[in-house]
């Protein structure tokens, strides 16, 4: 079965897209069939993400650190529940159970969680494609500042250019399935 790690918010963000938004992509993985792998909440968008995949049938893999175990309300329904000990074991799982990764809106620990893959990812350590969905123009800001960074020497347009975003949660999955096969 091909699996998506997801990272995103664990609180519901400002917008009520956030969270349509989060539900929406776990209804989407469910419905085609795809394992959602994510950090293993019941809050914020995490918990929409996986109710969402959970309410269609979907494999769901929560991957949660113990000490968030209780901080984050790890989610009681899933098909699997992976407690490690720390966050930088949470992201090497991630990564060894996922053919893709996306990122949905969320705060520091998504922006950490999105930028190690495409680091890895850099250094060829990673080959699996990477995506945004780019919820109401969430990432735009981020985007542009990565768009500095290529425009100041520091990141290549190649790197930049693997990133696949869209808004639309269907054409990303078919964009990210199309990169895995290639």
């Amino acid at each position: 079965m091909f699996s998506i790690a997801v990272f995103c918010g664990a609180r519901p963000g400002a917008r009520e897209d956030y969270l349509a938004a989060a539900d929406g992509f776990g209804r989407t993985l469910a419905a085609r069939d795809i394992a959602l792998v994510y950090g293993g909440g019941n809050i914020g968008l995490m918990g929409a993400l996986a109710d969402g995949a959970l309410d269609l049938g979907g494999h769901v893999i929560g991957v949660i650190p113990d000490f968030l175990r209780e901080r984050e309300v790890c989610h009681a329904g899933l098909a699997e529940t992976l407690v490690v000990d720390d966050l930088f074991e949470r992201k090497a799982l991630m990564i060894e159970r996922s053919d893709a990764f996306v990122a949905l809106p969320g705060g520091i620990g998504t922006y950490d969680e999105i930028l190690e893959v495409i680091a890895w990812r850099q250094l060829r350590q990673l080959r699996q494609p990477i995506g945004i969905l780019n919820v109401a123009g969430y990432f735009d800001p981020w985007l542009a500042a990565l768009r500095h960074g290529v425009d100041e020497g520091f990141i290549s347009d190649a790197d930049l250019d693997a990133l696949i975003v869209e808004r639309d949660p269907e054409l990303l999955i078919d964009l990210l399935l199309e990169a895995a096969q290639g």
